[in-house]
């Protein structure tokens, strides 16, 4: 098949993309004490010049105490790490590229102990551990009217520091996710109950962004049905939940979805071949961003050299964005083994692609 849809230019509102490629977040651990350096800033700008159309930031820690759970996470707040993130910033645009930080906060997921502030509990929705089930004490209504605003923050300072927009991780049992997850989100206020009041704090989050932002200011949620450690978890179970889900995060000013699941191919739902973020983008109409193992195993390789197809091919994809299910196809590890991956997509040299391996790994420690 062509590649043209893979290659075809994308507008949203202020942000012009080249290519309809992302460059997936991927957590990493190479910036002591929060603050990213030049090896950081080198390691997306290969990116950048190897043609990917945006790059999301691997997720970057709001100005929260009880936030991370490492100390070599990169904070977006203070003002070295955020002169070291305008420094990030400036290599990519240099390359030609474009980059949104991911705002990112653990919540439950975080250990106690853990993190620059070993000493303080971590926080959740209802006091429940994302990870052992352990009781701690539920966000009280100024610690969540707090936190709401360290994130407009966050993005506040993303505008300022020239990045071309946002994006909230909203995925993967971290804090806004714990509100979505009937599982983790107990409270007995607004912000529980159905689907649509546990999207409340993640409103709030979007409305305030929109407040210190202007509305032109390119904000992208992450969403998932999966949780950490399990594959299985559905936030939604049928179209029209997931439809009630949506609907006032696009209300509030989501401009596009990220929509993770682990392999793109797979349907969400019985009796359509619409993955997750085919179905976002049917629902809401907003541009949605597809994710899950683009380009990562040898299937996928032999599939682009014209080999046999397997499940895994890059036929299937460009089929699904020539059909306009998704706007946007990010790509994860592949681009640890291939920081060029997409020009050499465009190129046809398919045959130089490599499989991420193990050792590819050390880009991620």
């Amino acid at each position: 098949m062509s590649i043209d849809a893979l290659f075809a230019p994308f507008h949203c509102g202020s942000l012009s993309l080249p290519n309809r490629t992302v460059m997936a977040p991927m957590t990493r651990g190479f910036s002591p004490n929060g603050i990213p350096g030049q090896n950081v800033a080198d390691y997306y700008r290969k990116r950048a010049e190897g043609g990917v159309g945006l790059i999301i930031s691997e997720g970057t820690i709001i100005d929260h105490p009880a936030g991370s759970d490492n100390s070599n996470y990169p904070s977006f707040f203070g003002e070295e790490a955020l002169a070291g993130w305008k420094n990030v910033v400036d290599a990519v645009h240099a390359a030609g590229g474009k980059m949104m930080p991911q705002l990112w906060h653990l919540g439950a997921i975080r250990p106690p102990g853990k993190g620059p502030h070993p000493d303080l509990p971590s926080i959740s929705p209802s006091g429940l551990g994302a990870r052992d089930g352990s009781v701690l004490d539920p966000m009280s209504l100024e610690e969540i009217d707090e936190v709401v605003g360290i994130y407009a923050q966050g993005a506040f300072d993303a505008q300022r520091l020239g990045f071309d927009g946002v994006e909230l991780h909203g995925a993967h049992s971290y804090l806004i996710d714990q509100f979505f997850w009937k599982e983790t989100n107990h409270r007995d206020d607004q912000y529980a109950g159905s689907i649509a009041a546990r999207t409340e704090f993640c409103v709030e989050i979007v409305r305030a962004i929109r407040q210190r932002c202007g509305e032109d200011f390119p904000l992208v949620l992450r969403w998932s049905q999966w949780k950490q450690q399990d594959y299985h978890a559905r936030l939604v179970d049928n179209p029209d939940e997931m439809a009630e889900f949506l609907q006032p995060l696009s209300d509030a000013g989501v401009d596009i979805f990220h929509c993770s699941q682990r392999r793109f191919w797979e349907p969400e739902f019985e009796g359509s071949s619409l993955n997750l973020a085919g179905w976002t983008r049917e629902i809401t109409g907003k541009p949605t961003i597809s994710v899950g193992s683009v380009g990562l195993d040898a299937e996928f390789i032999s599939s682009m050299k014209g080999a046999d197809a397997g499940v895994a091919n890059i036929d299937d994809l460009l089929e699904r964005m020539e059909n306009d299910e998704f706007d946007l196809i990010a790509i994860g590890r592949a681009l640890l083994a291939n920081p060029d991956w997409v020009n050499k997509v465009r190129a046809g040299e398919f045959e130089q692609l490599k499989p991420f391996t193990q050792a590819d790994k050390d880009e991620l420690r």
